[in-house]
């Protein structure tokens, strides 16, 4: 089983999960570090400042490593 960290729901395979994530409500930032989408209130403590609460980066600032998901846009070439 595959589970969204952002809103605890369960897949049977690595590409649902990947699939959901793009929709996942729950994940609001997005860390440009590793990649991670996550929810803003498990990013800061105080609300000003910001760090992915992934253990293994270092990505922080928002509008410097982490962005809003919805100020994010993906292209393809």
């Amino acid at each position: 089983m595959h589970t969204c960290r952002n809103c605890n729901q369960s897949f049977q395979t690595e590409l649902a999960l990947e699939l959901h994530r793009d929709t996942c409500t729950k994940g609001q930032l997005f860390c440009q570090v590793c990649g991670d989408r996550f929810r803003e209130r498990d990013a800061t403590q105080d609300g000003w400042h910001y760090e992915c609460p992934s253990d293994d980066c270092t990505g922080d600032g928002l509008q410097e490593d982490l962005y809003r998901v919805e100020d994010v846009r993906t292209t393809t070439h």
